[in-house]
């Protein structure tokens, strides 16, 4: 689970009511698949980011802290910032070639870049 506190399903983060029981809505987790199944595409976006341009890796099918994990290799790699959040990692910058390598060396198989 992400270090971020969560909402529950139906919205709630406090509530004063004594009787409430608070749910997590995390429980739906994925299970991940391993690296060769993963068919992870890699595409250059500028849009709604200032005119800044990022590096989008999307189509990753699993738990958000496998996502985090990918995501901080990459970041590593690049040398560079961003996030790993709703089933896609940020990277600051156009490092497209550089991740793409990567990713087929480390069992990435079914990457692409689009």
């Amino acid at each position: 689970m992400s270090k971020k506190n969560k909402p529950d399903a139906q919205g709630f983060v406090y509530s004063t009511n004594p009787d409430f029981s608070f749910r997590p809505a995390g429980n739906e987790a994925w299970e991940t698949l391993p690296a060769a199944q993963q068919k992870l595409r890699i595409k250059l976006e500028t849009k709604h980011r200032g005119g800044k341009t990022v590096s989008l890796v999307t189509g990753f099918i699993g738990s958000e802290d496998n996502l985090e994990d990918l995501g901080k290799k990459l970041k590593n790699l690049c040398g560079t910032g961003g996030s790993a959040k709703d089933g896609e990692i940020i990277i600051q910058g156009d490092h497209r070639e550089k991740i793409l390598q990567w990713l087929l060396k480390n069992g990435y198989k079914q990457s692409k870049k689009i």
